[in-house]
């Protein structure tokens, strides 16, 4: 089930990629196509109409009955029972499926997850399974409701599976996919994200002016609440260090966009902690999480949701292209190998694993592509390990992608859901496939900006309750000297994993975790969550065995740092 280095096939690795790529086929151009039977599985539906293969999985267009909805939210009727209920007028398949409850919590649990047409939501626990199923059902209403805005999903004339196109045109991914379009429409978050996330580039940009050539490759993180979309976490950037591993921790691997919102993010919600464990009733209110009695981890505060906004598609598999089509007499692994299959940047520049000129032994420092770090996320969770000591896992509930080059999401669906379908049932309690929302929306990028040599490899981070941005040197992995903001004279970023470990102690010590507090190294701190590790673990493993190769780990010594480096 491998590839050699040098690319020669073993095993049977294709079969793997041919199944997905065979499943996603366009219709060849000026191919005359029927109708599609109404048994077609829910990827062969992706293709036809990507917009189905969201969190409200094939839902049909029906009037949406309000008056059930309110008695739900009255509480009249009970959450499984609302459930089935729309299941009858959408006419939607819903299953209550018992789940796994391994990990370290005590006492013991039932886990149920609900499944609407293959889709898997989150994984409700109870003492007992009547509870267990209505905790299910309850979250899966959560997601589904707010999907439902409005007198009905779509038209009733574009009711049932659609015909494929006729023949391929240059038109826009309105006239393409018009029943994506629609739903997007009527869904506010695809306008809200993209408004909000302008709003602050334009402040940051007008604040520095500097830094304006920084933009070209953007992600954000935004909340939405009860009071609107605010944009918490935001990184600009497209390399990688060129630097070797080092073991002070001050190092950043990863400049990459995304990657960097995401640290940025992080930085977010260690704030949050400290608000929720400081023993101050005023401002533990003011934090978006809340506790959960009997694990005594933290989660979201019910009506907060996470979303993530990217101006490009991430690198890697997520950039299939859209017309890459398989051979139906010739269904080869070759053909596919270096689209879907896991993927590594060096210096900017992006290899399939299985590819003959990526040569890891002669690289300095190998990240995994963005892609493949956005799967991993959305099934690890977005705090990763430290945070998982105090939190459950994180999930953004939709992925926007503000791409004006892109007419479908076909690679984001294959790379971030496709690949780990099945994983759900071996992973530990709380962790799971969380399947987004992904959706094109209007970019949020103001015109202009493009970078000067000097600053093409340079890029921002911010999050809320900064002050100023903080420019990095991604080639470099540090601060640049003309950074508005600087930690110290080293110009070690605040996001480099020294400065994630003193706000990991800071809430430790909030949190009176001794047992942390105890730990000697970052790696140390990290390999302490169990079922974190586990989890991450059996993902890279399913991976490989699904034959989209090997996750390349960095070297342990940039993990080998003291507990008892202070960085602020």
């Amino acid at each position: 089930m491998a590839w050699t280095r040098g690319g020669s096939f073993r095993g049977s690795r294709g079969a793997s990629f041919a199944q997905i790529l065979k499943k996603n086929i366009c219709a060849p151009p000026g191919l005359a196509v029927a109708y599609v039977s109404p048994a077609v599985s829910e990827v062969n539906k992706n293709l036809f109409d990507p917009a189905c293969n969201t969190n409200c999985g094939g839902i049909r267009s029906k009037s949406i009955p309000q008056e059930l909805i309110d008695r739900y939210k009255r509480g009249e009727t009970h959450a499984v029972s609302a459930l089935y209920q729309l299941s009858q007028v959408l006419q939607f398949q819903v299953e209550l499926k018992e789940t796994v409850t391994t990990g370290n919590i005590p006492g013991f649990y039932f886990a149920f997850c609900v499944v609407i047409d293959g889709v898997k939501y989150k994984t409700g626990m109870g003492i007992n399974k009547k509870e267990a199923r209505a905790s299910a059902a309850q979250l899966a209403l959560e997601d589904l409701l707010p999907t439902l805005d409005g007198d009905s999903l779509l038209p009733e004339a574009l009711d049932g599976p659609p015909p494929l196109p006729v023949k391929e045109s240059q038109s826009t991914g309105s006239a393409i996919h018009p029943r994506r379009t629609i739903y997007e429409r009527q869904n506010p978050i695809n306008e809200h994200v993209p408004q909000a996330v302008r709003e602050l580039l334009s402040k940051l940009m007008d604040s520095y002016p500097e830094v304006s050539a920084c933009r070209s490759t953007v992600a954000a993180f935004i909340t939405q609440s009860p009071s609107g979309c605010e944009v918490v976490a935001i990184g600009t950037g497209n390399y990688n260090t060129k630097e070797s591993a080092t073991p002070n921790g001050r190092v950043l691997h990863d400049s990459h966009a995304v990657v960097t919102a995401r640290r940025s993010l992080m930085r977010y919600l260690y704030r949050h902690l400290l608000l929720f464990f400081s023993k101050n009733r005023s401002l533990e209110e003011k934090s978006m999480f809340q506790q959960d009695k009997n694990t005594k981890l933290l989660s979201l505060k019910s009506n907060i949701t996470l979303h993530l906004y990217m101006n490009q598609m991430p690198k890697g598999a997520a950039q299939i292209p859209s017309n890459l089509r398989l051979n139906p007499l010739s269904i080869s692994a070759w053909e596919v190998n270096n689209q879907i299959s896991l993927h590594v940047t060096v210096e900017g520049k992006v290899f399939s694993v299985f590819s003959p000129t990526f040569d890891q032994a002669a690289s300095r420092v190998v990240s995994m592509s963005a892609s493949d770090k956005i799967t991993q996320w959305q099934v690890l969770g977005f705090q990763g390990a430290l945070l998982s000591h105090f939190t459950e896992p994180i999930y953004v509930s939709s992925i926007l992608v503000g791409d004006v080059s892109c007419c479908d999401v076909r690679g984001m669906e294959i790379a971030v859901n496709q690949r780990v379908d099945g994983i759900t049932p071996r992973l530990p309690m709380y962790y799971c496939v969380y399947r987004p929302h992904i959706s094109l929306v209007p970019t949020a990028c103001p015109e202009g900006g493009a970078n000067t040599n000097a600053q093409w490899s340079h890029g921002i981070n911010w999050s809320q309750g900064d002050v100023s941005l903080e420019v990095v040197d991604g080639l470099e992995g540090k601060t640049v000297e003309a950074s508005p903001f600087k930690s110290g004279p080293a110009l070690a970023s605040r996001l480099c994993k020294a400065a994630m470990l003193s706000r990991f102690n800071l809430v430790a010590q909030e949190a009176s975790r001794r047992d942390l507090l105890a730990t000697v190294s970052y790696r140390e701190a990290k390999m302490m969550a169990k079922p974190y590790q586990e989890a991450k673990s059996v993902l890279r493993s399913y991976l490989a065995q699904q034959g989209y190769g090997s996750w390349v780990a960095k070297p342990p010594v940039s993990d080998h740092f003291s507990m008892k480096s202070p960085m602020h």
